[in-house]
């Protein structure tokens, strides 16, 4: 989803496994960076929106070292594909379909997310 320049008070939600769950304001996602928000059944999830105004929601936790971090790290793009690289380890996930980029045998979940 590409988004204008915030004139609005637009909200981001997520959809969960039967509803839409209102996160944060539009404006709280900065282009480039992201931020952690926390889930009703409790576990936490990093969105994430680029410099073209995409929006982006996946697992914020790194399968490879357990900790909550995924939205501490840094954007970028191979061959296209918009994904996150940890601030950790540094592996890669791609930011549509959460599958790792440096290995092949790992994904972490991703989420429809949407404003209104």
């Amino acid at each position: 989803m590409t988004l204008a320049p915030e004139t609005t008070d637009l909200k981001v939600q997520l959809k969960l496994t039967d509803s839409w769950f209102t996160v944060c304001d539009l404006n709280v996602l900065l282009p480039g960076r992201g931020v952690a928000a926390l889930l009703p059944d409790g576990r936490q999830v990093a969105l994430f929106r680029d410099r073209a105004g995409s929006l982006y929601a996946i697992d914020n936790r790194d399968p490879f070292s357990g900790a909550a971090v995924l939205s501490r790290g840094l954007l970028g793009s191979l061959q296209g594909r918009p994904f996150v690289a940890s601030p950790l380890l540094k592996q890669r996930f791609d930011l549509e379909s959460g599958q790792c980029l440096d290995d092949e045998s790992v994904r972490i979940a991703t989420y429809e997310v949407r404003t209104s």
